[in-house]
């Protein structure tokens, strides 16, 4: 995150070249707009983010892999799974509402436990397993967390806190002998009918991710069920429709945390919409990621810079990166900037392979640009174009007037993925979104003249 304006670039815009922009800016508003074309999000006030990733037809047939176990979930299985713990769920006592609290590392079950908390109509609260205890009482305290998921050594931690803590295996087995997981198998396992559905509406609050935002201080944001069914369509499912193969043959590796909005928003909910497999590491090992790659010919590898860098150390070292890579299609990275150098190493050594950056937000629902390679535009150092349905704007730190292309600025956001609120804190959220609902990102950006950012 930028904290200080740049200065403007010596490079001054003619008028004449301003109205060059006129499909994607307009001088009138400083107002950019995405380059690609609308996409109409579903209008059902009703509709849950639940009903609408499982609503979605497709052939996968293998959903979920965890690589350390090889266990696997099929796409036949994933829905059934989610309504037998939210019935086990119901039975506890969680409810509409209801704040749980993911204390957990990648696997198999995050997905399951995720959506059976929705399917109720509570709300799922993430955060890293690795956090201070400190970290962990201000969460708990601050959403009113009255259940949670994590690690048997959490257990007695969060129970002191008041919290009813429920530990998660690694992996699904029911025939497991560790008592410490008896409720959970009892959740996912038991047969206790299916679980009564609340009215629950797009603009019901879903999940609650803590972020920095622009000042520097952990705080809720506060996501709804329509901001994660227009992250879906602006996000993932547009992207996949960019290129010609079929969503439901790829498979992702899932390292970016999913307890992260990058991980939450792709294996958590987006990529089950299409069908796609994903193979899930708990923690990233460079060697190992490498090894999975060929073993389940992943396709797409979403990462972040120090991972990437890893990458590009290993396959330089490789004797045959064609053979050792071969099944890999995209590299996406995000979450911070990439280095120039490093992504020409990277295709010095992965020439064969699609790189693309991204850039989002949790407070926008990891929704914002994207990359996309075509022969006759190749941007790689580039985040990319404005997602679907977006606006920005680039304002100047000074005056506070917006910015025309090739001029740097604070980059401004508005959409149907920014975030409703930060919890409990109307100034800071007063200091996020303006009036009339632009996010302040605090980021310093400029768009190039062919809309790039």
């Amino acid at each position: 995150m930028a904290t200080s304006l740049s200065s403007h670039i010596s490079l001054q815009t003619s008028e004449s070249k301003i109205s060059d922009f006129a499909n994607w800016y307009s001088p009138e508003t400083g107002i950019y707009s995405s380059k690609h074309p609308s996409i109409s999000l579903p209008t059902d006030p009703f509709l849950d983010i639940v009903s609408f990733v499982f609503s979605h037809k497709h052939d996968g047939v293998t959903a979920l892999i965890d690589s350390s176990s090889g266990y696997s979930i099929p796409y036949s299985k994933l829905l059934p799974l989610i309504q037998s713990m939210a019935s086990g769920l119901h039975r506890l006592g969680v409810s509409q509402g209801n704040i749980v609290l993911l204390l957990l590392p990648n696997s198999s079950h995050f997905p399951i436990i995720f959506f059976s908390i929705l399917y109720l109509g509570a709300i799922v609260s993430a955060m890293n397993p690795l956090s201070s205890t400190i970290e962990i009482k201000k969460q708990v305290s601050d959403c009113s967390v009255r259940f949670a998921f994590t690690s048997l050594e959490k257990i007695d931690q969060l129970n002191n806190l008041g919290v009813h803590a429920i530990g998660v295996p690694q992996n699904i087995d029911f025939d497991s002998e560790n008592i410490g997981f008896s409720p959970f198998h009892e959740l996912i396992g038991g047969r206790f009918g299916k679980a009564p559905r609340p009215v629950i509406r797009q603009q019901d609050t879903a999940v609650i991710m803590y972020s920095s935002g622009t000042t520097g201080v952990s705080k809720g944001v506060v996501l709804t069920h329509g901001n994660l069914i227009a992250m879906v369509e602006l996000f993932v499912k547009f992207e996949a429709s960019q290129y010609e193969y079929s969503s439901s043959k790829n498979v992702y590796l899932a390292v970016v945390p999913m307890f992260h909005i990058y991980g939450l928003s792709l294996f958590v909910v987006g990529l089950l919409s299409l069908g796609s497999t994903i193979v899930l590491m708990r923690r990233f090992d460079g060697n190992e990621a490498v090894k999975l790659i060929d073993y389940y010919g992943v396709t797409h590898f979403p990462l972040v810079p120090p991972i990437l860098t890893t990458l590009v150390m290993i396959a330089k070292g490789a004797t045959n990166t064609e053979n050792s890579f071969k099944s890999l299609k995209q590299v996406s990275c995000g979450a911070a900037p990439t280095s120039r150098k490093i992504i020409e190493d990277f295709f010095q050594v992965l020439p064969h392979v699609d790189f693309i950056q991204g850039y989002g937000m949790t407070e926008t629902t990891a929704v914002g640009t994207r990359g996309f390679n075509t022969q006759q535009c190749h941007k790689y150092c580039s985040i990319g174009l404005l997602a679907p349905n977006m606006q920005a704007k680039v304002m100047d730190w000074n005056s506070g007037s917006p910015l025309p292309p090739e001029y740097y600025g604070e980059l401004w956001l508005k959409g149907p993925a920014i975030m409703q609120r930060y919890l409990n804190n109307d100034v800071a959220t007063k200091m996020a979104i303006d009036k009339d609902g632009w996010l302040r990102t605090g980021d310093i950006v400029c768009f190039d003249e062919d809309g790039y950012l």
